[in-house]
Parts: structure tokens; sequence; C-alpha cells
């Protein structure tokens, strides 16, 4: 009998900003409950960058380009659900979010009013992490 292993899901997630200052956030629908950066699990065959821009489609109805891959999310205890390992990539929209798919809401938020203490999984690390690479210029250290 071969052997089975437990290997841990792949999955995206994406700083979407729009002009003003704002990111995208969503609120979920579903388990765990809150807000989060859109993004989800990767699809058998599907690359990373074309899950990350199908998530913010399905999630916000905006078209995402992305401009940069952020860094790569893989604390085990970070998503309550399973191990998964995100990668986060980093783009630009225009328009209005609208929550749809699993995503009861979406809405753009200034970076100075972003909800840090509302956000779940490990998204309040990558905001912070994200948020001193826009004022420094400095990378999340490995």
């Amino acid at each position: 009998m071969a052997p089975q292993y437990k290997n841990p899901t792949p999955t995206v997630d994406c700083i979407v900003q729009l002009s003003g200052d704002r990111i995208v956030l969503i609120k979920r629908s579903n388990e765990p409950l809150g807000w989060a950066l859109p993004g989800g699990f990767v699809d058998e065959g599907e690359s990373l960058h074309a899950a990350c821009i199908r998530e913010v489609r399905e999630e916000t109805g905006l078209e995402v380009d992305l401009t940069e891959q952020f860094f790569t999310y893989s604390d085990p205890a970070r998503d309550p659900r399973k191990h998964t390992i995100s990668t986060v990539f980093i783009g630009w929209a225009q328009g209005d979010p609208k929550g749809s798919d699993d995503a009861a809401e979406a809405r753009a938020f200034p970076i100075d009013a972003i909800p840090l203490g509302e956000l779940v999984f490990d998204h309040a690390t990558i905001v912070t992490d994200y948020l001193t690479y826009k004022r420094t210029g400095k990378r999340r250290k490995i």
C-alpha cells in the first residue's frame, strides 16, 4: 500500500491597491468570520498568479493587474482549518469592490483605517508587512 502524504495546501492572497492609498478587504461569509485579503485555494492545473486573479475577480468583482509577488507565508498555524501555504501578490485595480462568491462584503479601506484587529488568519501580519514595505521598501526577512 502506498504511503499517504499529508501535504500543506497552496493558497493565494492579494493586496489589491486602489487609488487614494486604499486596499481592498473582504468580509468572509464562511468560518473563520472576519475581514481578510481577497484570496483562496489554488485549483489543480492553475498557476499561482492565475488563481490570484480569479479569486480577486470572484470575491470583489475587480480585475487586478498583479505587479509583484510579495512573500510566501507558511506558518502551519496560519489557518485554523488546515495547514496552508499562501503566496501573496500585490496588484492594482480600478473601480469599487463588490462582495460576491464567499465574500459577504468587499470594501476599500484607506491604509490608515485598516481594521487590523478584525483580520482573520495571519492577514494582520501580511498587511503590517505590506505597510512596512510601502513605507520603507524593506521586505519581511525569512
